[in-house]
């Protein structure tokens, strides 16, 4: 079986206001000359155009996707807020949450970046790909049930779940979130259920600010299914193996998951504009091959990849196919240009002694993760 590649060049018509970094432009500040969101469609249309001029495109299922459906939506979204979402889409755009501002036509563009998510786990449950990953734009993990932030207009993955369960009685999922953010919405709609494990990686005190902390673990039948390791900005390509093998890993043999889900992002680079972290394009293709070794060991390899963050133009397309590579097994490579520079600039022996300490006082935490 292939891996499964799912994208939609309507998805790279998302359009926003104009923004630096995660702030609107205005009052004395002069506008950008190419406005936009910092989540541009440039880095996703870049990936996939790299992938097409070596040729990883040909070791890949290229698939596309329906928009989902009002119904898969509804199971994660309240009518209220959907509702408003499309009003506002037909009448030109505008802005529901924090930092999520959408032109004419976002609600179903939106509705399509999550259709790929879905399609992208039901294909992989029904045995149809190997694995997958989807291209969605705009991201999700940001997103609330009735409140979007953080660039996220619709919960892109919980919806996929979602229906995956309803359709297809999927059972226990791990989420595990790279992106550089904390993946606030994910664990907003799965923090009192203990059939979705969610874990979160993420730069400490970086977006939101007011959420991602260690002792959040989850409340009711929820508590201790979700995990958040923050990691002081810095932590680079070693702290984040050393978090996979001696966190996560161990947390998904104790859960026992039916399907592995990465929110994928790739804003943890080291040269990433909204991000202070040092993960390379090699450190992307080794957490790939960690984690499609669990899904191979956990649960038949069903593992799928939904694509968050990430907003270096430059890096974020050597990232992604670093990442497929990985995934899909192919000998298709596109070496990345910056691997020496940035491997000067990891931290030092000082530095990595202190992640190790602040790595293993949380992974003590976190042993008290419930059998599956």
């Amino acid at each position: 079986m292939a891996t499964g590649f799912f994208w939609d060049e309507k998805c790279f018509w998302h359009s926003g206001g104009n923004y630096a970094f995660t702030l609107p432009v205005g009052g004395l500040v002069q506008p950008l000359a190419a406005g936009g969101l910092p989540e541009s469609p440039e880095t996703k249309r870049r990936l996939r155009t790299l992938m097409e001029v070596t040729g990883l495109t040909r070791d890949l299922d290229m698939r596309s996707a329906d928009m989902a459906t009002r119904e898969d939506l509804l199971r994660v979204h309240p009518e209220t807020y959907l509702d408003e979402f499309k009003r506002l889409s037909d009448t030109g755009g505008g802005e529901l949450g924090r930092r999520t501002p959408f032109g004419a036509g976002g609600y179903e563009i939106a509705a399509l970046s999550a259709g790929l998510a879905k399609e992208a786990v039901r294909a992989v449950h029904a045995g149809e790909l190997e694995n997958a990953y989807a291209l969605s734009r705009p991201p999700g993990h940001h997103c609330l049930p009735d409140f979007p932030n953080g660039f996220c207009l619709l919960a892109n993955i919980a919806i996929a779940i979602e229906a995956a369960k309803t359709d297809q009685g999927l059972g226990r999922v791990a989420v595990l979130d790279w992106d550089v953010h904390h993946g606030n919405g994910t664990e907003a709609i799965y923090y009192g259920r203990d059939d979705v494990l969610s874990i979160s990686i993420h730069q400490e005190g970086n977006y939101p600010l007011d959420s991602g902390f260690i002792e959040d673990r989850g409340r009711g039948a929820g508590l201790g299914y979700n995990m958040n390791i923050p990691l002081p900005a810095g932590a680079g390509h070693t702290a984040y193996l050393a978090v996979l093998d001696e966190i996560v890993l161990p947390a998904l043999e104790r859960y026992q998951p039916d399907m592995i889900i990465v929110a994928c992002g790739f804003d943890a680079s080291a040269i990433d504009p909204l991000a202070r972290m040092l993960a390379t394009a090699q450190t992307f293709r080794d957490m790939t091959l960690r984690i499609k070794d669990a899904a191979s060991r956990l649960c038949d390899g069903k593992l799928v990849l939904v694509h968050e963050g990430g907003y270096s133009e430059v890096y974020v397309p050597f990232c992604g196919h670093a990442t497929l590579e990985a995934l899909s097994g192919s000998t298709i490579t596109a070496p990345d240009p910056m691997a020496e520079p940035l491997k000067i600039r990891q931290p030092g022996p000082r530095f990595d002694a202190f992640l190790r300490e602040v790595i293993a006082d949380q992974a003590d935490i976190f042993d008290a993760l419930p059998e599956g």
